[in-house]
């Protein structure tokens, strides 16, 4: 997929902007005044030093099914190319269903909206931020602090994208099966022990060891399929999804 780019400096959602796009348009800003997250979770990206940004990825003929495992295809990505920049040493993994994380600490959140014959993923990814919030310091990271030197953040765009691309082909080609394999290598939650909400909050959570994502992107938990939620991992003092790190 060939993509076109459309910047802002500032901007109120750049998944709201992609809205009028169509399928290899990505939407970048400096600044999001209504930036938000899954769960509509408000989330804040310092301005000048981070990324924002949403591309429109084709869906057309793909099921909900399918469609909700594009999350996953794009961590996968982001991850993927995260781990190219600071070497094979580094220890990045995807956090189902949509952050990316370095070291435990989140660096990337992601939200994905069906529009039509395609889906907007939304893309936060902390490239030369070094301070967050209190409440999120030790949560967070960004490329800088994990490297200790700050990143050309145009060249970190046009490579997490191109990225993006070949996973979303290979996901139109194979679904989220054929790239399984590539996501259980970097699965977070896997071998933890979890509990997982449903996302309107009144169900009970659903707790146990975790088997990781299953070739259909649910999360296996004990021998309970999980479609959807968010998971928290036993011990932790708060989920990840914070604002004060990037989002869309």
């Amino acid at each position: 997929m060939g993509f076109r780019f459309h910047r802002k400096e500032t901007t109120a959602s750049t998944n709201a902007d992609a809205r009028a796009g169509r399928p290899g348009d990505v939407f970048v800003a400096e600044f999001q005044t209504a930036g938000r997250g899954r769960l509509d979770h408000e989330w804040h990206a310092a301005r000048g030093e981070n990324l924002t940004f949403s591309a429109v990825l084709d869906a057309a003929d793909a099921s909900p099914a399918k469609v909700a495992t594009l999350p996953l295809v794009v961590g996968l990505a982001v991850a993927r190319y995260v781990s190219s920049l600071l070497g094979g040493a580094a220890d990045v993994s995807v956090k189902w269903p949509n952050d990316v994380l370095v070291g435990g600490r989140k660096i990337c959140g992601i939200l994905c909206e069906r529009n039509g014959d395609a889906v907007i993923a939304g893309v936060g990814l902390n490239v030369n931020q070094t301070g967050f919030p209190a409440e999120i310091a030790a949560r967070a990271t960004s490329l800088r602090l994990a490297a200790g030197s700050p990143f050309d953040r145009e060249g970190v765009l046009n490579g997490v994208v191109a990225e993006i691309g070949d996973m979303h082909s290979r996901w139109r080609r194979g679904g989220f099966a054929a790239l399984h394999g590539a996501f259980a290598a970097l699965d977070f939650l896997k071998g933890r022990t979890v509990s997982v909400f449903a996302t309107d909050g009144d169900s009970a959570p659903v707790e146990g060891l975790c088997g990781g994502v299953q070739d259909d992107g649910s999360l296996l938990v004990g021998d309970v399929k999980v479609y959807a939620g968010e998971a928290h991992v036993a011990g932790a003092s708060a989920p990840l999804p914070y604002k004060g790190d990037a989002m869309t």
